[in-house]
């Protein structure tokens, strides 16, 4: 999976958060934040997270759910790094 995939597949899941103006969802990058640009409560992050596990096929650890932040960056190197480990054992 490229991280432009898996960038389009987050943007998909951040279409479902309520709090999120579609709008600013056209022009997303990876230093895009979701709380700061796209006005995402902090306390969305944990669903977003768990809709990623559920959309990704994959369970994050507790550590790696504690130390992720708000961008995109971020969330797409948690993703890889999970669906890469996942591929990997297959």
């Amino acid at each position: 999976m490229t991280r432009e995939e898996a960038k389009e597949k987050i943007v998909e899941i951040l279409r479902t958060v309520h709090t999120i103006n579609p709008a600013k969802l056209v022009n997303v990058t990876e230093k895009t934040d979701f709380i700061t640009d796209l006005g995402a409560p902090s306390t969305e992050l944990v669903n977003i997270v768990a809709k990623a596990e559920e959309k990704f096929g994959v369970e994050f650890e507790d550590d790696d759910i504690d130390d992720i932040g708000s961008t995109m960056k971020e969330t797409i190197d948690l993703v890889l790094k999970y669906v890469n480990k996942k591929q990997a054992a297959n």
